[in-house]
């Protein structure tokens, strides 16, 4: 089941999703491959710091993120990869490393690389290492109001 937190807010604004279950998997690629999705649909939240702040970096499990165009998509001083002691406390209802894109429930930004955002359907990991959500992304752009930035 997904995150208690997640699947009471897409039931609360009434959001079509679908939960598939899938053999653990824990870097994208496997999870991609265990849930049948294409890694241009699946997107991966990745935790970075924005000028020290914790935010949510989403994009293709195919891609990588460049700190620099991040950077400069944020107009911040400063982005780096965020520490796993850092943000895995922030996601009580969630395996580390397997927490959906909704920054929005964790009072953080969310910035979603454009490619995403081209996509009708994306998936994601649902708060745990063996499901994934999928929904419209039209719906998640709608309920987080992620900033659409090239990265």
């Amino acid at each position: 089941m997904p995150a208690t937190k997640l699947k009471e807010y897409l039931d609360s604004h009434k959001v079509k999703y679908v939960t598939l279950s899938h053999l653990p998997a824990y870097t994208s690629g496997e999870i991609a491959a265990e849930a049948h999705i294409s890694g241009k649909e699946l997107a991966k939240t990745v935790m970075v710091k924005v000028d020290g702040k914790l935010a949510m970096a989403v994009l293709p499990a195919s891609n990588k993120i460049d700190f620099q165009l991040l950077k400069e998509a944020t107009g911040a001083h400063h982005v780096e990869l965020a520490k796993e002691y850092e943000f895995k406390d922030r996601f009580p209802d969630c395996e580390v490393g397997a927490m959906p894109p909704f920054g929005n429930l964790y009072d953080m930004d969310v910035y979603v690389e454009e490619a995403l955002s081209w996509d009708e359907v994306i998936g994601f990991n649902a708060g745990t290492h063996s499901e994934i959500v999928k929904l419209a992304y039209e719906d998640f752009e709608n309920l987080v109001h992620p900033q659409v930035v090239h990265f």
